[in-house]
């Protein structure tokens, strides 16, 4: 994020009541000249850090990490988050995660450890290596990540969508659409917000829809934001009449939810027919999903 884009941002939503903040990613740590002027300029402009997200793929070793740590401390950094899951674990070696937490002790920045329960679970495990799922099924059971959900929250966009499918029943979108009438409320939430680097507000936490941080505070022209006002006004249902009437859409599997059903939609609309919609960013979110 660049530091006008974020200076214009934090003005926005400090005019809205929001002094507080969390920095995530991505992997913040992988940008740490970028990471170190996010937290200064927050600072500067008296917007309080919750946290700093990190999933510890960074770490290196204890003396680099401590220095890192120090200055970022300086700049103002008092808490990370360090993610710690079975989905984290089949990329990041656990000794990564294990090594910050210390480094963190020692640089006196508070750890936030999500989620600590999984601790041991993780630990149990060689921690100079990585475990695929698999591996977690097999020592605890086939259930155990069909149970993960009712454990922390996740929310059912992106990957979760692909992971989850295979765990829980799908149904044919003719009986998604009719347990889900009316608008996408949850459109609406601000109790936890996203603005990405580019200055995007992402609504509802689903990522992938997108209002640009200039239009916050004002009624959305239908016009500009044409698949958004669909959402909110007529549901899923709407959005399914829409993409099959102006762009030849035709659902092609069973889904997870209307969340998957949306995802599909907005891909085709994005990917497959090649639409460039400011509400539908950043493209590289679809690009890689």
């Amino acid at each position: 994020m660049s530091r006008d884009i974020l200076r214009l941002i934090l003005k926005k939503i400090k005019n809205f009541g929001c002094h507080s903040v969390h920095i995530g990613g991505g992997e913040p740590f992988l940008n740490l000249d970028g990471l170190a002027m996010v937290v200064e300029v927050v600072r500067s402009m008296s917007v309080n850090i919750e946290y700093v997200e990190t999933n510890s793929s960074w770490y290196k070793g204890r003396e680099s990490a401590l220095e890192v740590l120090s200055t970022l401390r300086e700049k103002g950094l008092s808490t990370l988050l360090i993610s710690m899951s079975p989905f984290h674990n089949e990329h990041v070696p656990f000794y990564k995660v294990k090594g910050v937490i210390e480094a963190c002790k020692e640089a006196n920045i508070d750890v936030f450890p999500w989620i600590s329960q999984f601790y041991p679970e993780i630990d149990a495990f060689d921690d100079r290596t990585t475990h695929a799922l698999s591996v977690y099924e097999s020592k605890y059971g086939e259930n155990y990540l069909a149970k993960i959900p009712s454990r922390y929250w996740i929310h059912f966009g992106g990957r979760a969508l692909k992971t989850f499918a295979t765990f829980y029943s799908t149904k044919d979108y003719r009986d998604i659409v009719s347990v889900n009438k009316g608008g996408c409320s949850e459109l609406l939430d601000v109790s936890h917000f996203h603005i990405d680097l580019f200055g995007n507000y992402i609504p509802g936490l689903c990522s992938g829809l997108a209002i640009r941080y200039e239009d916050l505070g004002e009624k959305l022209d239908r016009k500009q934001y044409p698949f958004l006002a669909t959402l909110y006004h007529l549901g899923i249902e709407g959005f399914l009449d829409l993409a099959k009437s102006d762009y030849g859409f035709k659902p092609s599997r069973e889904y997870l939810s209307k969340c998957d059903l949306c995802f599909d939609i907005r891909y085709y609309i994005t990917m497959e027919m090649g639409v460039n919609s400011k509400e539908l960013q950043p493209r590289g979110y679809y690009e890689n999903s």
